[in-house]
């Protein structure tokens, strides 16, 4: 049995836990299941869920959504004229400097505020953020917040993701191998070039990023006993007493907890409290109502027989290195190098024509192919220059795919920010439906018509998503 030491009115000692012992020692599951209830009070609301999505991977678990990466007034109000319980907004806004990304998540609100406005339509919106808490927060809260109207009652932060192993217990974000469960502020994620930081505990986490505007002891949190013990009643009674913008975290360590607390937001929503959210993946599955699907096959997905798929990696995260290193050891993938030096060069026509042939030449072939960034990290002085040199890479890397000409049998893109550059610059996407996951964690679009290749199905793969055999096994699924 795993002992977590507490004190009364303490944080817990934050150290390596393994996984099943951890969520083994913690109370059972709230009983009741709350989904019909959701189900029946967003019937009763009629309102529609807007999402805006710091990079693509945002409909990692839910499926039959609108994707839009243009999003100005005019095509949200086109979108909310469709059947579709919800549409993501892509910002893409975590590969961006901090200015730009609190620059863009104003217009995408204010964009949602007046859409809303012309047709009627009740909106409840979210910002999405990463599981693993990097990205521009609270900056982005900050400016969402006033796009919005503000008169929030309060932020609701919800970074756990089931998909990805994200668990938080006792106010701790935690990451999980399988095996162990290692706060966040001690992963790789933690030390990433552009968003550090050092806190697991999510009320010292939220101190950390406001530079002290918010002190941890003002933080609220919803306790795994208040969703367990407590139930749908309890947790209610939490939100009912928050005010004035308080920021509240959250606790989970399964589906079940953000079920009910899905079914207490609902409820108290309806009683005319008003709260910003800035979540995880996983929320938003129990916030529409739906229910997790079967990961998706060729068959599913009316993939043509004959055809090369095309994956294109450009994450550096270690997770992502190990995944392409077992990807091209499988005999019959193709794999060309991207020298990024190259790209960042003057003269980087010639490495771009490289690549891009190459590709379409094993893709005329139906030969199954793998481009990738060169995997030496090449960092400049600060965090705005890394933003800058990744954006220059992000750069060479869509000027090869919109010189590959062969449509392929389907595209994975690793990395988040990949995904988005990949899908809007190089395939020319202005609106996709997320059908579902190929992988846990890891969802699929179906292109529209404005693409270059309409109907191509896209895995859009996170770069902190799966363990070593993530993108084998994700060929192997989509094979005929």
């Amino acid at each position: 049995m795993v002992k977590i030491d507490f004190k009364a009115n303490a944080y817990p000692m934050i150290s390596r836990l393994p996984v099943s012992e951890t969520l083994d020692s913690l109370p059972d599951e709230w009983p009741d299941d709350p989904i019909n209830d959701i189900r029946r009070m967003l019937a009763r609301t009629r309102a529609k869920l807007a999402v805006l999505d710091d990079d693509p991977t945002g409909t990692q678990a839910v499926h039959d959504v609108a994707v839009l990466t243009d999003w100005s007034a005019d095509a949200i109000v086109e979108e909310l004229g469709s059947d579709l319980p919800a549409l993501f907004l892509v910002t893409n806004s975590r590969s961006m400097p901090l200015a730009e990304a609190k620059a863009v998540t104003a217009e995408a609100g204010r964009n949602l505020h007046d859409a809303a406005a012309r047709t009627g339509t009740r909106l409840d919106v979210v910002s999405r953020g990463d599981s693993t808490l990097r990205g521009h927060f609270p900056g982005e809260s900050d400016v969402l917040a006033e796009a919005l109207g503000g008169g929030h009652d309060a932020w609701i932060l919800i970074p756990f993701f089931l998909e990805g192993g994200r668990y938080t217990i006792n106010d701790v974000h935690s990451v999980s191998d399988g095996e162990w469960l290692t706060p966040t502020g001690e992963t790789e994620f933690a030390r990433d070039t552009t968003f550090a930081y050092r806190s697991s505990n999510l009320r010292q986490w939220v101190e950390e990023m406001t530079g002290g505007r918010v002190r941890a002891a003002e933080v609220a949190s919803i306790s795994i006993d208040d969703l367990r013990v407590g139930g749908p009643d309890r947790v209610a009674g939490i939100l009912s007493e928050l005010e004035g913008g308080r920021i509240c975290i959250v606790n989970a360590a399964s589906m079940r907890d953000l079920e009910v607390l899905t079914l207490s937001l609902l409820s108290v929503e309806e009683q005319g409290r008003r709260f910003l959210y800035r979540t995880a993946a996983s929320f938003l599955r129990t916030r529409l109502g739906q229910r997790g699907r079967a990961l998706l096959t060729a068959e599913d997905l009316g993939l043509p027989e004959s055809g090369g798929a095309l994956f294109v990696v450009g994450s550096h995260v270690p997770r992502t290195n190990g995944q392409l290193n077992e990807l091209l050891r499988v005999s019959y993938v193709f794999g060309v190098e991207i020298n990024v030096r190259e790209l960042l060069s003057e003269a980087s026509g010639p490495e771009i024509r490289r690549v891009a042939d190459l590709a379409n030449k094993h893709l005329a072939r139906g030969q199954d192919i793998v481009i990738y960034t060169s995997r030496d990290v090449v960092l400049g002085g600060d965090a705005a220059e890394n933003l800058a040199i990744g954006e220059r890479i992000a750069g060479g890397v869509v000027e090869i795919v919109k010189a590959i000409e062969q449509r392929p049998r389907y595209i994975v893109a690793k990395g988040g920010t990949t995904a988005s550059n990949v899908a809007t610059q190089g395939l020319g996407v202005s609106r996709a439906i997320g059908i579902g996951q190929a992988f846990p964690g890891a969802p699929v679009w179906e292109l529209g018509r404005e693409s270059r290749f309409p109907g191509l199905k896209l895995v859009v793969f996170p770069g902190n998503v799966g363990g070593a055999d993530a993108l084998t096994q994700t060929l192997a699924r989509l094979k005929t």
